[in-house]
């Protein structure tokens, strides 16, 4: 863990403990040791916020929240509108994660994206269809995914990594913290976006706390082009796309859900509501290379290549 988490994780026990030391030390003070009865257990924390309490995302040092699925497979709430892409309902189609469990028997499955949603504007639909042919040609042996060849995976489509993602809450700021490649994703907690802001990847989020159990994360600024997408279905996007999130965290606090609502006008024709959850682990971070372990086309498949550098940075 880095040394800002182990600070701030540091504080939060600190401040705990002299709270109990105070406790414990005016009973003593009233109470003969003689007479007093031995401690039972504590019972097993509620998360029963207030409406103006601060949601505890990462409550615990060591604490992660390990995704369930692999893709946008969960439909959001009834009402919402335009769910997830899909796959083509010709070429079925299971993801290779679902719910904690892998699916491992027989070959590695191709998504075959149904490029013909009405919800794709043409040259959206059009540039899904291309890469649907290339897969079914045999042009393009694995379908494209940014986690496995190391590249970052942008708003929303950064939500579907597999590897354990953290929260480090401060008064100014949350960063979400994943495993895979020490990524690392800045919300501020202001009221309005710059007057400019420059394209990027994570674009610029601004963010606040809800209902004493939700964080809502507005980003706009998010570049748009090769490799860029959505989730792992290939779901291009322009850089007018503009993303809300809203992470809420289950009232036994294990599980967390995010219904990430997406606007695009120039590339979808209505709004699309994605919804991804994640279940409550106990890992501490640990470091993970992808240009390491992932990001070489050990078996020549025709791979997209990992981002390499121009230039070094020193």
């Amino acid at each position: 863990m880095s040394s800002f988490a182990d600070h701030f994780m540091a504080l939060k026990f600190s401040q705990r403990a002299v709270g109990r030391g105070i406790a414990a030390g005016l009973v003593a003070a009233l109470v003969p040791s003689a007479s007093l009865p031995a401690p039972a257990p504590l019972p097993a924390p509620a998360f029963l916020p207030t409406k103006d309490a601060i949601p505890q995302l990462t409550p615990a040092r060591d604490m992660s929240w390990q995704v369930n699925f692999w893709d946008y497979l969960l439909e959001p709430p009834p009402g919402s509108g335009h769910g997830p892409i899909k796959t083509d309902p010709a070429y079925p189609y299971n993801s290779q994660i679902q719910n904690g469990a892998l699916f491992r028997d027989g070959e590695l499955q191709n998504s075959i994206v149904n490029a013909k949603d009405p919800v794709l504007k043409p040259w959206a639909a059009k540039q899904m269809q291309e890469s649907n042919e290339a897969l079914l040609s045999g042009k393009a042996k694995l379908s494209f995914r940014a986690q496995s060849r190391c590249w970052p995976g942008g708003v929303p489509g950064q939500l579907l990594f597999l590897e354990p993602v953290y929260f480090l809450q401060t008064p100014t700021k949350v960063v979400m913290l994943w495993q895979r490649n020490s990524l690392a994703r800045h919300i501020f907690l202001t009221d309005k976006h710059s007057a400019n802001v420059k394209p990027s990847w994570s674009g610029e989020s601004i963010g606040h706390y809800e209902n004493g159990d939700t964080l809502v994360v507005d980003t706009v600024g998010l570049a748009a082009g090769k490799y860029h997408y959505i989730d792992n279905f290939r779901t291009p996007h322009s850089d007018k796309m503009h993303v809300v999130e809203r992470f809420t965290v289950a009232p036994d606090g294990k599980s967390l859900t995010a219904i990430v609502t997406v606007e695009d006008p120039e590339t979808f024709n209505e709004p699309l509501t994605l919804k991804q959850v994640w279940r409550r682990t106990n890992l501490a971070i640990e470091e993970s290379v992808c240009a390491e372990d992932g990001g070489v086309d050990r078996f020549a498949q025709n791979l997209d290549p990992i981002p390499v550098a121009a230039k070094p940075d020193f």
